[in-house]
């Protein structure tokens, strides 16, 4: 079986963020059929259609690195509820030109990670509307809003609960296949 190429991108700017901790340890217990590239979208000029006639080198360059992956795992916290400025920007920098997204039939899953008790229930729900209209299959089940994030990780930053860590270990198998599904399907 061929490795699928997974984008992750990290909702949080902040260098010891939950978000990034959590994102790296996906990568560390997933399945050998992905193979994951962080995508650092902090230094992404903010989304103005008038910078479209001379487009900034850092949108041009995120633009083309986007079209390499079949997937994208999306790894984030929650602001006012719903999804963090810096990766709704990310969102619209790919979705431009029109007719022209980056994200268009790329399988997709979402992690909310947050202090919190509802885990970002807000920013999953608003990135999965955001997604529809992108045209990213987002997979379904399971769900996965993460709460109690101070309490999950070492002082090494690895994930420290072995319940999170089980689920953690399904929700990256079960994206495995739906990457594979969406892929079939686009090969069609």
């Amino acid at each position: 079986m061929e490795q699928k190429k997974i984008a992750v991108l990290v909702g949080s700017l902040r260098k010891d963020s939950f978000n990034r901790k959590m994102a790296k340890a996906l990568v560390g217990l997933a399945p050998e059929s992905l193979k994951f590239e962080f995508v650092e979208i902090g230094g992404l000029p903010l989304y103005n259609e008038d910078l479209e006639a001379s487009v900034p080198a850092t949108w041009a360059e995120f633009r083309t690195q986007m079209l390499k992956f079949d997937g994208i795992l999306f790894v984030t916290p929650e602001y006012n509820r719903s999804v963090p400025g810096v990766l709704k920007n990310a969102l619209d920098v790919g979705s431009r030109p029109y007719g022209k997204s980056v994200w268009d039939g790329k399988a997709g899953a979402i992690m909310t990670v947050s202090p919190g008790a509802i885990g970002g229930f807000g920013a999953n729900h608003h990135l999965r509307q955001m997604l529809v209209f992108l045209n990213v299959p987002t997979m379904q089940q399971p769900e996965a809003y993460i709460g109690g994030a101070a309490s999950l990780f070492d002082e090494h930053g690895n994930l420290a609960n072995n319940s999170i860590k089980d689920f953690a270990t399904k929700f990256l198998t079960t994206f495995a296949a739906w990457v594979e599904i969406v892929a079939s399907g686009r090969k069609r």
